[in-house]
């Protein structure tokens, strides 16, 4: 069993019902990494789709998720509710649930994804660096106030236009481009991109804005099977205003094709101006 399908593993407490062990080596900081928490989610309303309607629709293709609260490393339950099955999808509503207390609400549609090409399509993969050209990532990383655990679950090389924060010299794109593989080799699958999909770091460290940004609110969608290999992903804001930010992200597998997108609401401190400053 890999790293990834271990730490998102359900057990059937019940028939709606499904315990889950949360994995610290999967963090930023002192906070479970949102797209592990969303992939944590679907593998348990996947099997819950599967009762319903074995080997019918095993993949998760879309997933809209609310925050509510942070879950500790640890035992929680993910309780879920089967809302229809249908012949082309199966709709789950779920919640992460620990110490009584909703940690993540989702929505989330099942079917059963392809890997052939496009029948049409806008999107061909952004201008970034070869990845051997690219740095990577590591747990600790200059101009970052946190320990990176999930950098060594994941290996992450980042475009070294995009690094000018980790020295105090943002360049202020308001966009970052990455290749992205899953650390002991494993390949890539509809839930293990979900961690794609949350991508870190955050567009708001290279506008030149410090700390971390946590996710309000998440939607996703998985296109297709991605091919062996690397992931592209390009992340950008088009605004951040009121201690808000939208990410835009899209991922692209090693033969170009558009494998995911998403785009969320997270929360960032906007630095006061000096001259504001009391």
């Amino acid at each position: 069993m890999s790293e990834f399908a271990r730490a998102t593993h359900p057990k059937r407490n019940d028939v709606d019902r499904y315990g889950v062990t949360l994995d610290d080596q999967w963090s930023i900081g002192d906070k479970l990494h949102g797209g592990y928490l969303l992939a944590v989610v679907a593998r348990a309303a996947a099997a819950r789709a599967d009762e319903a309607k074995p080997d019918a629709h095993p993949d998760v293709s879309a997933i809209s998720a609310t925050y509510v609260q942070p879950p500790e490393p640890g035992a929680a339950e993910v309780i879920t509710e089967l809302l229809r099955s249908g012949r082309s999808a199966t709709q789950v509503q779920a919640r992460l649930v620990q110490d009584g207390a909703t940690c993540v609400s989702a929505l989330m549609t099942f079917g059963a994804l392809g890997a052939d090409d496009p029948y049409w399509t806008s999107s061909a993969p952004v201008d970034l660096p070869p990845r051997e050209r690219c740095v990577r990532i590591p747990v600790e990383s200059p101009g970052v106030d946190a320990r990176l655990s999930l950098m060594g679950m994941i290996e992450q090389h980042i475009d070294p236009a995009a690094l000018g924060f980790a020295i105090g010299e943002p360049s202020r794109r308001g966009f970052v481009g990455t290749w992205v593989s899953l650390a002991d080799g494993t390949a890539w699958d509809p839930f293990s991109m979900l961690i794609a999909l949350d991508p870190s770091p955050p567009v708001s460290l290279e506008m030149g804005i410090p700390g971390w940004a946590p996710t309000l609110q998440l939607t996703a969608f998985v296109r297709r099977h991605p091919a062996p290999g690397p992931l592209q992903v390009h992340t950008s804001s088009a605004e951040i205003s009121d201690d808000r930010m939208d990410e835009t992200t899209t991922v692209w597998d090693s033969e170009g094709r558009v494998v995911g997108q998403a785009v969320q609401l997270a929360g960032v401190r906007i630095p006061v101006p000096a001259k504001q400053r009391h």
